[in-house]
């Protein structure tokens, strides 16, 4: 980001800075940078506000340890306000909570990206004892196996009454094909764009 395109000055040189959860979407919290807390922001990679009360440079997390990984950062149409997309390293709010907005009921589809991401994640960081890992080790074939013998757990539930049993194996039939996607290299916006396509057909 070109710093020197930003219009530090209609906020009497700082610039609101909107923290958001780069993997459910959520916003964390709102801060506020000035020019030198953006620089520290974009050379440490760990969010860097400047502290309107104590009148200084403050890196989020670094007394408990809960930074904000930074992973990308968008500015607005007016140059005058920041959106920070994070990965936050544990809660973001001094209370203890998640977001400095209380808890705050997320749109259960955002999990979706989530779950995405950290499937993504065991497949490049492959981690010992993790089921996902052993799938991804053991090769398309198997996943392509799983995939399938899920979908028949779906068809035969659907023709039962549970509904429990029904959305669990839909569950686990929706997270197999979610990583038969990732091991094929596609992303579930992918399958997306083809169906908004469709619409309407």
């Amino acid at each position: 980001m070109n710093i020197q395109e930003l219009d530090f000055e209609k906020g009497n040189g700082l610039l609101p800075a909107i923290i958001q959860d780069h993997s459910s979407g959520a916003v964390l919290m709102l801060g506020y940078m000035n020019h030198a807390a953006l620089e520290q922001t974009e050379k440490t990679g760990r969010v860097t506000f400047y502290s309107r009360s104590k009148e200084r440079l403050w890196t989020k997390g670094e007394t408990s340890g809960n930074y904000l990984i930074v992973k990308d950062l968008i500015k607005d149409c007016d140059n005058d306000t920041l959106l920070l997309k994070v990965d936050p390293q544990g809660p973001v709010c001094h209370t203890g909570q998640d977001t400095c907005f209380g808890d705050i009921e997320g749109d259960d589809w955002q999990f979706l990206k989530k779950l995405e991401s950290i499937i993504a994640d065991r497949k490049q960081n492959p981690v010992e004892g993790s089921y996902t890992t052993s799938l991804f080790d053991m090769g398309i074939n198997k996943i392509a196996q799983k995939v399938g013998e899920e979908a028949v757990e779906v068809v035969i539930e659907s023709k039962d009454q549970n509904d429990d049993l029904f959305k669990n194996e839909t569950a686990d039939l929706l997270f197999h094909l979610m990583i038969l996607l990732e091991e094929k290299g596609c992303k579930m916006s992918d399958i997306a764009k083809i169906l908004e396509t469709r619409h309407g057909k």
